[in-house]
């Protein structure tokens, strides 16, 4: 390889190497900026989400400080904080994580050479990305939920509609992947765990987007004339809140699910049996999409009734929308740690995956449980800081997951392998940060007196950043160390993403693998799993 040296080097030697230099940039960015490759697409996710999720804890940390009079917050700055906080928490972080994730793995899980619709799929990010830097700029400027300039609010309400439009092509670009470009002898009972969550997460998004969208279209039209007839300024709070708070929030968690079943099956190397239980799981927790097309979100089924409303038609759709995405997560969980149990003899393949997955999983299941308590108008829960706890644990558990996610798939997306040992102190700093971001909102919904709680907030927050931007050190480190290189199946694993290369090509693989079982790769390797047999094998076709 020739080197350029600038001491001995003429001007016109030093320009030409410069141009050239500044070419291939230029060619990098232009390719990245165009690309619909799934995996670039899916990155472009993660890293955005990423730098959403940093922002939005220091929108947090600021909150936190203020409420605990350690910082003097100007009064007309509060509630733009207050929107950037849950618009950071759902646009800003479990949207972009959830699908970035599920971008980038699903067409490799699945056999395939691209996603469907790629240029759909790469036109929803920017779309997104072009919604939230609007949202960003309509909030530095007093336009949030409660702003006062009118043109910083429409703008706010029309960065959301923009948003949605994305979400919604992205979310179509992944349903339609699982659903039509699986490889050959790939039935839908053979769909791997992780595909499957994001085909629920994807019609999910389908059907809620379209819905926010016309809410915003009202919304929109009402602030730009009258402002009588849906609140003015005030409408998003009224009309739109669903999107930010619970059950809806639930439907965007649902790759976390995926990614903690894909684990669990490898810590012992076992074929998972009734894979059908283990779908239905993930399809109750989905049942909280019905509750953004409903507009429906947390309220007392008492308060409710207040309005002249029967108890029963109370009951029941406050059981269906809070209830059983609570049952669909208890069955995945159950589930996972049964395929999970220990086989004498054997070594644990302790992976990302199932480390992350399963912390973040768990801290997703203790919001689901304050969600229900939420709904318990005797508790008194109602117009507290309950609900915001609820939304961080949603939000942080989905972040654990999307760690534990890029680690596990890091050789397929970057071509390196990350250290277990160096992964394992952040699983638990993310877990700690996790618990004293959210719980003493939960303790402070029964208990008014608020310095402590906020203080103790704030670190967590600020824990997380620190969890997140070690996550980003050692993957920085892994890419630039040269003797780094990945195996293609450094974990032993089971499904077709382990089949190509690391790093995965542009087109995945040269040749579409057939599948013969749910389990393609095991049936390859000898006394894989040895007393579990396949789902095929026990007549699951």
């Amino acid at each position: 390889m020739t080197t350029f040296d600038p001491t001995t080097a003429t001007a016109e030697e030093f320009a030409d190497e410069r141009d050239g230099a500044v070419a291939q940039l230029l060619a990098a960015i232009a390719d990245w900026l165009t690309s619909t490759d799934h995996k670039k697409i899916g990155r472009m996710f993660l890293c955005a989400g990423l730098i959403g999720l940093l922002v939005t804890i220091v929108v947090n940390v600021i909150i936190s400080l203020d409420r605990a009079g350690i910082a003097n917050i100007d009064d007309g700055a509060t509630p733009q904080l207050l929107d950037a906080q849950r618009a950071g928490l759902v646009f800003g972080t479990l949207l972009p994580l959830a699908v970035g994730l599920c971008i980038a793995v699903v067409p490799m899980q699945l056999g395939a050479r691209a996603i469907a619709f790629p240029r759909l799929a790469a036109s929803g990010f920017w779309m997104w990305a072009g919604g939230l830097i609007f949202s960003v700029i309509a909030l530095a400027n007093n336009g949030g939920g409660l702003g006062g300039d009118a043109d910083m609010v429409d703008l706010f309400l029309g960065a959301h509609g923009l948003m949605a439009i994305g979400l919604t092509a992205v979310g179509a670009s992944i349903a339609v992947t699982v659903l039509t470009t699986r490889a050959p002898g790939m039935t839908m009972r053979r769909v791997p765990f992780f595909s499957m969550s994001a085909m629920i997460t994807g019609i999910g998004l389908v059907l809620v987007m379209p819905v926010l969208l016309g809410t915003l279209s009202y919304l929109f039209l009402d602030h730009r004339n009258g402002r009588e007839a849906f609140g003015g300024n005030t409408g998003l709070y009224d009309w739109a809140s669903w999107i930010f708070t619970q059950p809806t929030s639930f439907l965007f968690a649902i790759p976390a699910l995926g990614v903690l079943a894909e684990g669990a099956a490898l810590l012992f190397k076992q074929r998972t049996p009734a894979r059908g239980v283990m779908y239905a799981g993930f399809a109750l927790v989905g049942v909280a999409a019905f509750a953004g097309v409903a507009q429906q979100s947390l309220f007392s089924v008492a308060e409710v009734d207040t309005f002249g409303g029967d108890a029963v038609s109370d009951i029941v759709p406050s059981a269906l929308f809070n209830l059983l995405p609570l049952v669909g997560i208890t069955i995945v969980l159950l589930m996972s740690l049964f395929v999970a149990k220990p086989i004498r003899g054997a070594k644990p393949n302790l992976t990302p995956a199932m480390v992350f997955g399963f912390l973040g999983v768990g801290m997703i299941m203790v919001g689901m449980l304050g969600n229900a308590m939420y709904a318990i108008e005797d508790l008194k829960l109602q117009d507290s800081t309950f609900e915001e706890g609820v939304l961080v644990y949603v939000a942080y558990g989905l972040v654990l997951a999307a760690l534990g996610g890029m680690a596990y798939w890091a050789s397929k997306l970057w071509g390196v392998e990350l250290s277990m040992v160096k992964l394992l102190p952040l699983a638990g700093l993310g877990v700690l940060a996790t618990v004293l971001a959210s719980l003493p909102n939960y303790i402070a919904g029964f208990d008014q007196q608020r310095d402590v709680y906020d203080t103790v907030i704030a670190v967590g927050h600020g824990l997380m950043a620190l969890t997140v931007i070690g996550f980003i050190g050692l993957l920085a480190q892994a890419v630039a160390d040269d003797d780094n290189d990945a195996v293609d199946d450094p974990y032993d694993g089971q499904t077709l993403e382990w089949a190509t290369t690391s790093p995965a090509p542009a087109n995945n693989f040269v040749e579409p693998p057939t599948v013969m079982s749910a389990e393609p790769l095991a049936d390859s390797k000898p006394n894989y799993g040895a007393g579990s047999a396949s789902a095929d094998e026990k007549g699951e076709k």
